[in-house]
């Protein structure tokens, strides 16, 4: 595969539809759902000049290329659409929720022990 080829593909998968979901039509109500992706892609290549770069007596023209891509996503929220009303409405995640309250708390008792630290000393 070479580098163009990979880069086509990489257009090709972050398209609206990667973002935007196809709407869901009940009781006059329409939801569309909304994923955030991220995606990065990267290529080289290379040749030295022949003896130049190589091991000891090893004359031969060196080459190389090389590429990829990545990609990842996840809920966004979703748009609900009732009459001529738009709402946006967040996707929650639970684990990111956890992990933060985890860390801020953390922080929160290292501040409190320096604070408990300098109270004593006086």
């Amino acid at each position: 595969m070479d580098v163009q080829e990979l880069m086509g593909q990489a257009r090709d998968a972050l398209t609206v539809k990667r973002v935007f979901g196809d709407p869901i039509e009940r009781d006059g109500v329409t939801v569309i759902p909304v994923a955030r992706v991220m995606g990065g892609s990267g290529a080289g290549s290379g040749t030295a000049p022949s003896g130049e770069g190589q091991g000891e007596g090893d004359a031969t023209a060196g080459s190389g290329t090389g590429a990829g891509f990545g990609m990842m996503g996840g809920p966004a929220g979703v748009y609900v659409i009732k009459g001529d009303q738009v709402a946006w409405q967040p996707a929650v995640n639970p684990e990111r929720m956890v992990l933060t309250s985890g860390f801020v708390a953390l922080l929160l008792l290292i501040a409190l022990r320096g604070i408990l630290k300098v109270l004593k000393g006086r």
